[in-house]
């Protein structure tokens, strides 16, 4: 375990691998260390925000270097069903590099739960380890454009792109569910330590999937409650970010990122 200072609230915490990095994670979301703001786990780190005022950095690294990540730990995690229909451009690659069928792909991909390790490059995107065990390097070309809902393998990882977007890793199905949107209360279908199980949907509709819904408009009956009588020079207005939401791919922002 290797810690390194980001800056006076921010800690960098190294581990060994993606074993000893969710063990730590279950560990410190289990028994929260008072201070200890937001925890935005990766494949072998945890970059961890803290209030100094509460905690100090050496006694936050004492109480962290203390915890047993030997193992991790159970627990009662939500499990999400993902209905797949694999038609994926790179499913006939995939199963050259496996040495084994289409077929096999499908069953082995749908054959075991996977679990969320950690979210992040874009929001709703979860990095799914586990399952069928896969090894499938990335594309030597990425895409320019990758569809929304499109499943897909790199490395140890299976994986749901949440919205259009360029990418490297090798498509094998297309899932019509939706994995970050707005007008739910969580807008991620997936968050870290969640269950994910992946089912065979079939062939593709012949109209295509479905458009998204787009995020449902506020009420334009709202009420006033800030009025500027009389701006500065280059004043501007914002509101405090979303704090805690690192982890899900979105960045905190807000009041000039509290620079």
């Amino acid at each position: 375990m290797r810690f390194l200072p980001v800056n006076l609230d921010v800690l960098l915490v190294e581990l060994k691998d993606l074993d000893e990095t969710l063990a730590l994670f279950d560990a410190l979301t289990a028994e929260p260390i008072a201070g200890v703001e937001e925890i935005v786990p990766a494949a072998r780190t945890l970059l961890i925000q803290f209030r100094p005022s509460t905690i100090e950095r050496q006694a936050l690294v004492n109480r962290i270097a203390g915890q047993d990540i030997s193992q991790r730990r159970e627990g009662e995690h939500r499990r999400v069903e993902i209905p797949v229909h694999y038609n994926g451009e790179d499913l006939d690659e995939v199963a050259t590099l496996l040495n084994i069928s289409r077929a096999e792909v499908i069953q082995r991909h749908t054959a075991h739960d996977y679990s969320v390790a950690f979210c992040g490059f874009a929001p709703g995107f979860a990095y799914l380890t586990g399952g069928a065990g896969f090894q499938v390097p990335r594309r030597q070309t990425p895409r320019t454009r990758i569809p929304a809902g499109a499943v897909a393998l790199a490395g140890d990882f299976s994986g749901v792109y949440p919205k259009a977007s360029p990418g490297g890793w090798q498509i094998i199905g297309v899932t019509p569910l939706q994995m970050w949107d707005l007008n739910r209360a969580e807008p991620a279908l997936l968050r870290p330590g969640y269950k994910v199980h992946f089912t065979d949907a079939g062939p593709l509709p012949a109209g295509g999937l479905p458009a998204p819904s787009a995020p449902a408009r506020p009420d334009a009956t709202t009420a006033t409650y800030l009025e500027i009588t009389s701006p500065g020079l280059h004043s501007v207005l914002q509101d405090m970010g979303r704090p805690g939401q690192t982890g899900q791919g979105v960045s905190r922002s807000g009041a000039l990122d509290l620079g």
